[in-house]
């Protein structure tokens, strides 16, 4: 009796995405993730903006968010305001900042050391001094808005941590953050100090940026790379700067002879027709010396037998 078989697939083996493979959080984790974020975002600019208004003592509260669609959230920002498109987040995502003028005129008051509190005249446009403002603020949120996406744990290596404004506007649909048909995640953000003062400004995410914001979301995937033998003439290896050196003279001299040593005199120097170029006490090669296009130069007549095995040239 025959035991052995070859079998062959009836067909190929399914190859699934990521997308299909891997589990995203479940609706209550990403709502404890939202929640975490928000007072880690709110603890953060307690303390960032608080130099900017005058040292006061801050407390920052940021809202649980209204999801709206992108017209909506266009409609309740207003046809004019102090607009910020920030670039924030470990994957450079984008969010909208909004303040009405009557809160960066407060704001700009109290910065300067006034009191702060918003009145009912509110010019055509925004005063330099007030943009100037508004600006420095937003980008401190945007720094905010990314150190909070890596929640507890440290930001790797080269991360990016600070996050920028990308471009102001009174219009925030001039600036484009969002489909007017996307669900967008709008933020109040409310800034209060001891003396009774608080400023309200608008934050504005597209809601599948947002997941990308919060802790664990912004990680860029690791790529898997085949380990490949070191190269000195690849990457990291091909750029570190090395020191060379080339001996024209050697000579001895003295103790007594060096201790003697004075301006103006003279050393009389015997050089070879072979000089050595190094590196540190390492002899990469010999040459000859002369001169190209007006500058003193050395020719490279012979290399070790090592040196040129390890892929130096002359």
């Amino acid at each position: 009796m025959r035991m052995g078989h070859d079998f062959a697939p009836a067909r190929g083996a399914a190859l699934h995405c990521a997308e299909l493979t891997t589990r995203g959080p479940r609706p209550e984790e990403s709502a404890a993730l939202l929640a975490a974020w928000r007072r880690d975002l709110a603890r953060l600019l307690a303390d960032d903006l608080s130099g900017l208004l005058s040292g006061d003592r801050l407390d920052v509260t940021i809202s649980e968010p209204d999801r709206v669609s992108g017209a909506d959230a266009l409609r309740r920002i207003g046809q004019v305001a102090a607009n910020s498109l920030l670039r924030v987040g470990a994957l450079a995502e984008t969010a909208l900042l909004s303040v009405d003028f009557a809160t960066s005129i407060a704001l700009t008051d109290r910065s300067f050391g006034g009191d702060g509190r918003t009145t009912g005249s509110v010019p055509d446009a925004l005063p330099r001094s007030a943009a100037l403002l508004v600006e420095e603020a937003a980008t401190m949120i945007a720094g905010a808005i990314t150190r909070a996406s890596y929640g507890d744990m440290p930001p790797p290596a080269g991360a990016v941590t600070r996050g920028e404004v990308i471009v102001r506007s009174e219009s925030a649909a001039r600036l484009k953050p969002f489909a007017l048909d996307a669900d967008v995640l709008v933020f109040t953000i409310d800034i209060a100090n001891r003396q009774g003062c608080t400023w309200r400004a608008s934050l504005a995410v597209a809601a599948e940026r947002m997941a990308r914001l919060l802790p664990g979301g912004g990680r860029a995937p690791r790529a898997r790379s085949r380990r490949t033998p070191a190269n000195g003439l690849a990457a990291p290896f091909a750029a570190v700067p090395l020191p060379l050196h080339v001996v024209l003279a050697e000579f001895d001299l003295s103790l007594a002879r060096l201790q003697t040593l004075a301006p103006g005199d003279t050393i009389p120097l015997a050089m070879g027709r072979q000089v050595p170029l190094m590196v540190g006490d390492t002899v990469l090669a010999h040459g000859s010396v002369g001169t190209a296009d007006d500058h003193m130069a050395i020719r490279l007549t012979r290399l070790p037998v090592s040196a040129s095995h390890q892929g130096v040239a002359p």
